[in-house]
């Protein structure tokens, strides 16, 4: 019984997860978008802890401290490095298998985007990442949480066009 109100959690935080991705990757807006993010991975962390899944949910809670850490100094090869590290640390002390693997690739392909790009390549690396924490939701079972992932990936697509489209048009405006 407890197993079935378990599973039931895991997927409602994925289902709060991917309102809160498709809503954050819509925007043109990098602030709005980091925002939004902050937002729908504390309920992937919570996912991930329902699941068991201690590497998802540790890189998760650390991508939370990513994100603040990102908007507030960003382009800092330090902060990405001390992000880097703890990844690393965390990594190491809830390792469980190579089902872990994916959501350490999506860390590490997060933390350069967050910290070194902006606009149109940021939301490259963060697809890229997308689509390994996809691996990850697929491995724990998150229905919600891999909707989520694969629904980022179109709705980042879709931005990534718009804003290419958009700097092609006024090129003065839009870096």
């Amino acid at each position: 019984m407890f197993e079935s109100y378990s599973t039931l959690a895991g997927q409602f935080f994925g289902l709060v997860s991917l309102v809160l991705c498709v809503w954050a990757f819509s925007s043109k807006q990098d602030d709005r978008l980091l925002m939004l993010l902050l937002s729908a991975n504390v309920a992937f962390a919570l996912q991930f802890m329902v699941f068991e899944s201690w590497t998802a949910a540790a890189l998760t809670l650390l991508v939370i401290v990513r994100i603040a850490l990102a908007r507030r100094y960003p382009g800092s090869k330090a902060a990405m490095a001390i992000m880097l590290t703890a990844s690393g640390v965390a990594s190491v002390l809830t390792w469980q298998g190579w089902a872990d693997l994916p959501a350490i690739v999506a860390m590490i392909l997060g933390t350069v985007g967050m910290f070194m790009l902006r606009g149109i390549p940021m939301r490259v690396f963060l697809g890229l990442a997308a689509l390994a924490w996809t691996l990850s939701h697929l491995l724990v079972g998150s229905v919600g949480g891999t909707l989520a992932e694969a629904l980022v990936l179109f709705t980042n697509a879709i931005t990534i066009y718009r804003l290419y489209r958009a700097k092609q048009r006024y090129p003065e405006v839009i870096d």
